[in-house]
């Protein structure tokens, strides 16, 4: 017989919560039919083994073991595939998420919601002590992913939540497994279509353990943002690799200026093909190629990016690819500035010159875009984070 309740406790390096959390689940759900699930992604701490021991005492807690796959939306993804009851359940697995609510989110759902979620934002409930800047941050986030994204509850990306079994059935395959939150993943892709309630929480202290939050979770949450909002149309990672060539230009602009203001002149080369070589315009491409790299690196390919030493080969790599983009922009500076611009009467001042860097730049940057993001990543080892 299916149970009622299936809870999918995700797990990585939580051998001092696992045990408590699940036996506090138990106590609660003990007058329903239900499971528990723990997918863990064999942490070093051997979480999976005291699962494997509750199991022998208790059937009803289950534990898959994923040996090679990381990350926490494919881990819910995972369990939800494999249970078996009518209502999914998603908790932390280090008792942050106040298991006491669990038969209210269960008589949500009994009364035809579709999606039940724990909220720390909504009235009576809390963030518990957070810092003033990870509450600050996630508000931020929140109110980001909201507004992008037309989602009207409190709490999107909420890790406590409940989905009838149908619901994620017949939406399941729009998820994005890689995505940043679940929940963020359902309701900015069928949110429209469900019915959702909230209900408050206060947000417990970890007891045991790290926090798994780290210097990755704002790109993985605009990688998500960005590619829930326009994901039918260009990938996120081109998106992201635009807001960082967006950042380059206006390096490269106030290094332009910066080097214009302070009277640095053009170099008389006496080459045919580049009689003039524009210093200013070369420094601001240099201080770009350097921010450029930086942001790229730990930002849009953070998956493959370049640590420690390896970042200076990164970096050579990223300047020997990127040296054709600039030709390209001191090639088209030049044409613009001494062969358009002054037919159309357009003197050599600095408005002109301005004007003619701009267009040299966004030329370059489908270059710079094309060879980097073809060779100066691709040439890394990809690496596994949880």
């Amino acid at each position: 017989m299916r149970p009622k309740i299936s809870v999918l406790l995700p797990s990585y390096n939580e051998a001092g919560n696992i045990e408590p959390c699940i036996n506090n689940i138990i106590k609660i759900l003990n007058d329903t039919s239900h499971e528990i699930i723990v997918i863990d992604d064999n942490s070093p701490d051997k979480t999976w083994q005291i699962v494997e021991q509750i199991h022998e005492k208790n059937p009803r807690v289950k534990l898959i073991r994923r040996m090679t796959e990381k990350g926490l939306s494919s881990a819910i993804i995972t369990g939800m595939n494999s249970a078996e009851g009518e209502y999914f359940f998603v908790m932390d697995a280090d008792m942050q998420h106040d298991e006491n609510l669990l038969p209210v989110m269960i008589d949500h759902l009994d009364k035809g919601s579709d999606v039940i979620v724990g909220t720390r934002y909504a009235n009576g409930g809390s963030t518990g002590k957070w810092s003033f800047l990870r509450k600050f941050l996630s508000i931020v986030a929140t109110s980001f992913a909201k507004f992008f994204l037309h989602i009207s509850i409190s709490d999107p990306m909420s890790g406590f939540f409940g989905i009838k079994r149908e619901v994620y059935f017949k939406n399941g395959e729009n998820i994005n497994p890689r995505g940043f939150k679940i929940l963020l993943e359902i309701l900015g892709r069928n949110g429209n279509g469900l019915k959702v309630s909230e209900l408050p929480f206060h947000f417990r202290n970890r007891l045991h353990g790290e926090t798994k939050i780290n210097n990755s979770i704002a790109r993985s949450f605009l990688v998500a943002v960005l590619d829930l909002r326009f994901g039918k149309w260009v990938s996120s990672t081109f998106l992201l690799y635009s807001l960082v060539g967006l950042s380059g230009v206006l390096v490269n602009l106030l290094g332009f200026m910066f080097f214009e203001s302070i009277g640095v002149g053009d170099l008389n080369t006496g080459i045919k093909f580049l009689p003039v070589f524009p210093i200013s315009v070369f420094f601001g491409i240099e201080l770009s190629i350097i921010s450029n790299f930086i942001l790229n690196n730990y930002f849009t390919f953070y998956e493959t990016r370049y640590e420690k030493w390896a970042a200076v080969r990164g970096f050579i790599i990223f300047s020997g690819v990127s040296a054709l983009g600039m030709f390209v922009q001191l090639g088209v500076f030049q044409l613009m500035s001494y062969k358009i611009a002054p037919k159309f009467g357009l003197g050599e001042n600095f408005e002109t010159r301005f004007f003619c860097e701009m267009i040299s730049i966004f030329v370059a940057m489908f270059t710079n875009y094309f060879l980097n993001s073809n060779i100066t990543w691709t040439v890394n080892k990809p690496k596994r984070f949880q």
